[in-house]
């Protein structure tokens, strides 16, 4: 019911920025039987928080020679896509320019706003639009325009991205087919919704853009134990 796996990912998307990689090492994890994507963020805040407990108890040493700061995960606020932007609007008097996705810099700016409001490192950024998640991320039956989904931001910079995925094989069709895609080419795929997938969700981490933060880097190839 439960899966995880440390590996390489590779992207076929624009890399030459100071926050992007063609091949990055990614923190992947699965759970089923989820009552919803509360659950995925739940779970990631509990592994954060081990993460960082570990390495304050067991790499003091490490961490004071890179002068690394370790950030606080005592609890990490939520807030929904559309009113993130219109917080940061509103606070920084700046416009709405993109209203699907986030740009960096409104990123930057929420990440300094619950830091501000709330002194949170973190922040749980929810219902994306469904038009900027993958056709297996569940809609939100209150509002399909939006997901059932979450990016999670640490001092600013998206470092994970999670949700609920679809398991119901009608619903998983019905948006295959509402993106041009053809079924029948994800086949095996959708076995396991035909005979019974229960509610699930995960989330993928970066591990690069995690140690860019720790260490105050300015470029994620500094983070990258070999980067192309």
């Amino acid at each position: 019911d439960r899966v995880f796996e440390t590996a390489p990912v590779f992207r076929a998307e624009k890399h030459n920025t100071t926050r992007h990689l063609n091949e990055y090492t990614s923190l992947d994890f699965e759970m089923g039987y989820i009552d919803g994507f509360e659950d995925v963020m739940n779970m990631e805040t509990g592994m954060l928080q081990y993460v960082m407990e570990l390495l304050r108890k067991e790499y003091g040493k490490e961490l004071d020679i890179l002068k690394a700061g370790l950030p606080d995960v005592g609890r990490i606020p939520a807030v929904r896509f559309d009113e993130a932007k219109k917080l940061v609007s509103e606070k920084y008097s700046r416009k709405i320019r993109n209203p699907y996705d986030l740009e960096p810099e409104e990123e930057l700016l929420i990440g300094r706003y619950f830091k501000e409001e709330y002194g949170s490192d973190f922040v749980f950024v929810t219902h994306y639009p469904s038009v900027k998640r993958p056709f297996y991320a569940m809609d939100d039956p209150e509002n399909p325009r939006y997901t059932l989904s979450y990016d999670l931001l640490l001092h600013g910079l998206e470092i994970t991205t999670g949700g609920q995925r679809i398991h119901d094989y009608e619903q998983q069709v019905a948006k295959m087919k509402k993106r041009h895609m053809d079924p029948a080419d994800f086949e095996n795929y959708l076995t396991m919704h035909k005979y019974g997938l229960p509610p699930h969700g995960g989330f993928g981490l970066g591990m690069e853009r995690v140690v860019e933060k720790l260490l105050g880097l300015e470029n994620i190839r500094e983070a990258a134990a070999f980067p192309r």
